[in-house]
């Protein structure tokens, strides 16, 4: 048997298959009892139940802006190390350049905690 024959076979097994199964489905849905539903819905009417919505009480933004007040930082460029010079680094071959660190610089990293 050539592979169109096959193909044709199978198309037409599948064909059927799916009538058959939309005619149970329509013969169905036509033996089920109608319920009717009758909308009363115009446009121009307002909803029945309107949700009611009430404003907080509390003024989110002002407590807001207080607590970024309270916490926030001013950082200029004063407050970085001046000794920092960054240099390209090879940690592959082992070269992780020469860092410059000064005594004090490991002291004020010490004495954050």
């Amino acid at each position: 048997m050539k592979s169109t024959d096959f193909k044709k076979i199978i198309k037409e097994a599948v064909r059927e298959a799916i009538q058959e199964e939309l005619k149970d489905i329509l013969l169905e849905a036509v033996r089920t009892p109608k319920t009717i539903v009758k909308e009363s819905f115009s446009p121009g009417q307002p909803p029945l139940n309107p949700p009611s919505y009430a404003p907080p009480s509390i003024d989110f933004r002002s407590k807001y802006a207080e607590v970024l007040g309270e916490t926030a930082l001013n950082f200029t460029s004063q407050d970085a190390q001046p000794s920092f010079r960054p240099q390209s680094s090879d940690p592959v071959n082992g070269n992780l350049g020469t860092g410059e660190l000064g005594m004090d610089q490991i002291m004020s990293l010490l004495n954050t905690k």
